[in-house]
């Protein structure tokens, strides 16, 4: 794979680049954010291993500016930062995985492969429609009735999965794991925050509600009978 590592401290920039190079990988290096932004968005990099704390634009501004253009390449975020606070906000804007300092090769090696063959799976159907309810995952546009409505990141990817699984009930579980990439349960309400900033922008003002909560068992997308 083509590689980015977005380190500012030498030391670990040279440590991860040396083993990635060592795994087959071509491996680019950029010391700064801005460098780090620049060379993202421009060079079609297979997976992005992203510090957060980095000089003159931090990770998380990266990660959004990519998200915000469309660009789904994988990325590992770095840091020193590991509440769970920390991984949220790390996933929430953009992460694919998040990985804490100090950390042992091995397992950044061991996450730099499950992102790849996450990455390589088979291109699933881009366009996705239930009812009036219009998702275009390339261009990552959400329309209904014709109407352009905006979601955020996390929305978004909420938004797809219950739309490949339409008719279907997803529990929070599966959300979790599938949105968020969370195998554990965070204890927090993120799935129902989020579920319902989604129903507010996908339903309210539409002629007909198209997610529904399943009491006791969890949400289905469906459109009307």
């Amino acid at each position: 794979m083509k590689i980015l590592v977005v380190e500012d401290d030498r030391d670990t920039a040279d440590y991860i680049t040396a083993g990635l190079k060592q795994q087959g990988h071509v491996v680019d290096v950029a010391r700064s954010g801005r460098d780090g932004l620049f060379l993202a968005a421009g060079e079609g990099y297979d997976l992005v291993v992203l510090d957060r704390m980095l000089p003159e634009v931090d990770g998380l501004k990266i990660l959004r500016t990519l998200r915000g253009a469309g660009d789904a390449t994988p990325v590992l975020l770095l840091t020193t930062m590991g509440s769970l606070d920390d991984r949220v906000e790390g996933l929430e804007a953009g992460a694919d995985d998040y990985l804490v300092k100090p950390f042992a090769f091995a397992e950044l090696n061991a996450r730099v492969n499950a992102l790849s063959r996450r990455a390589a799976r088979p291109v699933r159907e881009s366009l996705l429609k239930v009812h009036d309810l219009e998702v275009d995952c390339l261009k990552r546009t959400v329309t209904r009735a014709g109407r352009l409505i905006e979601l955020q990141n996390q929305e978004f990817r909420l938004l797809e999965y219950l739309m490949r699984h339409p008719g279907e009930v997803v529990t929070r579980t599966m959300l979790l794991e599938n949105v968020w990439d969370f195998h554990f349960d965070p204890k927090t309400n993120i799935v129902e925050t989020h579920m319902s900033r989604l129903r507010g922008k996908v339903d309210r003002g539409f002629d007909a509600e198209l997610i529904h909560t399943v009491r006791g068992a969890g949400y289905v997308l469906r459109a009307p009978q």
